[in-house]
């Protein structure tokens, strides 16, 4: 039995913290300006993190206003070297763990979503009998860098509901077309990465990807703060795109998250104008996923959206890759990641349709991460076993980014899918 924060009544374990939390880089960066209490607790036990004057104080208790609770077994999960799936994170764990409980003041943890993550990742460095420094990530290091392969860009205009968009569009590699579409407020520097997988090439695939419009590369249309994508406009524009590229031959439809479930809908509007689609992260309809915060005049959205977005990721994925992720996001324009979760976790709604996707017309495969918690593998499933001919795989070690987070791995997956290689267990 994993006993959760019991590890801090060993002698000088909750000193230990303190001084790791006092020479850290991350913390030191970040904190001026934090005013905020927040208590970590389980039965028999509570820890209280005060966040203020540029300085994190730790102490035992739980004399905040704002309390994170779950049982000694669910925080030892939390704690683990690897934590287990959907404990890797606060936001996960309020989500889709029953014992976990976030009370108080909900916009002091939007305002330090950030500082509280950085506190309990040192604990946890230290929970696992490490000592000195916590590096700036947990996760495993990369190492050597990858180059992105030389891509080639151009701007192409597309016309949907009644009007012209500018998209910018890039491709490398020579082969099979692959049609790839970053998730929410994100762009389509995801690739990049996938892009350097030289198994891709040698499988004969070449990938094309393209930003919607207000992001990455792509022209606003709209004043900032006030796109909204709905499920017509996204088909419209993606079908648009795929004329306007001027593909050889039908290309492979990839994409996660809002764009796996566009997928879906692409598989029920147009499947003739594919050669295979690929949906990751994907299901017939998604709750929970709409948050104010990225909007609210008290949150930096800068900060807040890539944090809303972080523990999405496997603990397994590479630092470097998660760390690209965070600064995409980081990036993203002015209302960019609402505007998209209005589609994702809103207007995307095909419970009533899916099951009418015809597979014979073009395959479909299903595939998602297992640390996924927000579009999770069950629900994939669930939603895969309505579609006759569908075929659904679990990538264990992903999370909701699999193309990004983890290329290398995703790659296994995504040739496994499209008929040239095993998925790696």
């Amino acid at each position: 039995m994993d006993h959760g924060w019991d590890w801090l009544g060993t002698e000088g374990a909750l000193a230990a913290w303190q001084a790791a939390c006092d020479i850290d880089g991350t913390l030191r960066h970040r904190l001026p300006g934090a005013e905020g209490r927040f208590a970590v607790v389980q039965p028999g036990r509570a820890i209280t993190l005060d966040l203020r004057d540029g300085q994190v104080t730790l102490s035992e208790g739980e004399d905040a206003p704002t309390r994170f609770a779950a049982s000694a077994a669910s925080w030892g999960r939390f704690l683990q070297p690897i934590p287990a799936r959907h404990h890797q994170n606060l936001l996960a764990m309020r989500m889709r763990v029953a014992d976990f409980s976030a009370e108080g003041d909900q916009l002091a943890w939007a305002q330090h979503v950030h500082l509280i993550r950085r506190v309990l990742d040192i604990g946890r460095w230290l929970a696992r009998g490490e000592r000195g420094p916590a590096p700036a990530s947990l996760r495993p290091r990369l190492g050597t860098p990858k180059p992105c392969p030389p891509a080639q860009g151009r701007y192409v205009t597309v016309r949907a509901q009644g009007r012209d968009y500018v998209l910018y569009g890039e491709s490398s590699g020579t082969g099979r077309p692959i049609l790839g579409m970053h998730t929410a407020g994100s762009d389509s520097r995801q690739f990049h990465r996938l892009m350097s997988e030289q198994r891709l090439a040698e499988a004969g695939y070449a990938l094309t990807t393209f930003d919607l419009p207000g992001h990455g590369r792509s022209p606003a249309i709209v004043e900032p703060g006030a796109w909204r994508l709905t499920t017509d406009l996204y088909a419209e524009l993606i079908l648009g795109f795929r004329e306007a590229w001027g593909f050889t031959g039908n290309p492979v439809l990839l994409g996660a998250s809002m764009s796996g479930e566009i997928c879906l809908e692409i598989a029920l509007r147009a499947p003739e104008r594919f050669a295979h689609i690929v949906a990751c992260e994907s299901s017939e309809h998604i709750e929970g996923r709409r948050t104010p915060f990225p909007d609210h005049p008290r949150v930096n959205a800068a900060i807040f959206t890539p944090e809303w977005i972080e523990g999405l990721m496997a603990p397994q994925s590479p630092a470097e890759c998660a760390a690209e992720i965070w600064w995409h996001y980081s990036q993203g324009g002015c209302g960019t990641f609402p505007g998209d979760i209005h589609f994702y976790s809103g207007d995307w709604d095909a419970r009533d349709r899916v099951h009418r996707i015809d597979t014979s017309r073009c395959p479909l495969t299903m595939l998602t991460g297992e640390y996924d918690y927000s579009c999770t593998a069950e629900h994939s499933a669930e939603t895969a076993a309505k579609i006759q001919g569908a075929r659904f795989a679990m990538m264990p070690g992903i999370g909701h980014f699999p193309f990004a987070e983890n290329p290398a791995l995703f790659t296994d997956h995504l040739l496994a899918a499209l008929g040239n290689g095993p998925t790696r267990s």
